[in-house]
């Protein structure tokens, strides 16, 4: 299905949960969030309706967000129920690590096609800071597991914070060179707890390019802009919604944890899904397509969302 400006909505990240075993500092309050009663967010058999009728809009890729979608009771049930729908071409899952030597092998087995792996830095003092909960070593042995697992194309995703991590650039780009993974910069939002944050803190995928000069374009994918190093067997990408609104290129749906669709996730705007079936579902989402705006305003005021990212689905 196609918005009022042209674009096919094809993709929809749905949101499990709002918790998660981590705290970092740019998506969480430190005491973390409330846990919400049953009733308030969507249940399995929501979670695999919602994506059906989303599919009956035209949806053929689903990413599975939180807070951390792993932490969720019913993820494998969840995943097995979406894989199944048959015309979900891609069933992906961004998560931060900790429970896939657990979790990676059923995951695999339950029908996820791919996992994103957050790592925002590759020093363990400032991962421990970072995510205040959350250890180095538990990320990279869900990297290692995730391998094991057999999941292929791994992408790790690195939210570039100034001060804080601008100075491992070098660090993440070399992991590219032997492993074939697709490393993914992406450019802090002012939004939730980091709206207020110093300028200094948002770094634009220029600067940091232009750092780098022997990285070679290559083929886009879908937002991101991407490269790679001279031999390297991984590729390197750069998100851009601040230096490089790609507003006109995105396909995106969002479900939140409660059940309220957003078609943008800088707008305020949200319908309600919950205890929706059948053909309301289904208008329901087809309304939300509809309505998605042109473009977001955040490189003119923080996001308009009231919502932190861990309550949207990163």
């Amino acid at each position: 299905m196609t918005d009022t400006f042209g674009r096919t909505v094809d993709y929809l990240r749905l949101s499990v949960t709002d918790l998660c075993n981590y705290r970092c500092q740019y998506c969480m309050p430190e005491e973390g969030v409330c846990k919400r009663r049953h009733k308030d967010i969507l249940s399995v058999e929501e979670c695999v309706e919602v994506v059906r009728a989303a599919a009956k809009c035209g949806v053929t890729k689903v990413r599975l967000t939180g807070g951390e979608p792993l932490v969720r009771r019913g993820i494998l049930d969840i995943c097995r129920g979406i894989a199944a729908l048959p015309e979900i071409k891609e069933l992906c899952l961004t998560t931060n690590g900790a429970l896939l030597p657990q979790l990676a092998k059923p995951l695999r087995e339950a029908g996820v096609d791919r996992l994103n792996i957050s790592l925002d830095t590759l020093r363990p003092d400032r991962f421990a800071a970072m995510t205040r909960t959350g250890s180095l070593d538990q990320a990279l042995a869900g990297l290692t597991a995730a391998g094991e697992a057999g999941f292929t194309d791994l992408k790790l995703n690195t939210v570039l914070i100034g001060g804080f991590n601008d100075d491992e650039v070098g660090d993440f780009l070399s992991l590219t060179r032997d492993k074939p993974w697709e490393l993914r910069f992406i450019e802090l939002m002012p939004m939730g707890p980091c709206a207020g944050w110093e300028k200094s803190c948002f770094l634009s995928s220029a600067g940091v390019l232009a750092r780098f000069p022997e990285l070679e374009p290559i083929e886009s994918q879908g937002v991101a802009l991407r490269y790679r190093l001279p031999g390297a067997r991984g590729t390197v990408g750069f998100i851009s919604p601040l230096s490089h609104t790609f507003c006109a290129q995105c396909r995106r749906l969002r479900v939140t944890a409660d059940g309220k669709l957003k078609s943008c996730l800088h707008s305020r705007e949200e319908i309600s899904l919950k205890g929706l079936q059948g053909h309301g579902l289904e208008e329901a989402i087809r309304q939300g397509i509809l309505q998605k705006p042109r473009e977001h305003h955040l490189t003119e005021r923080p996001s308009d969302t009231p919502r932190s990212m861990n309550q949207i689905g990163g």
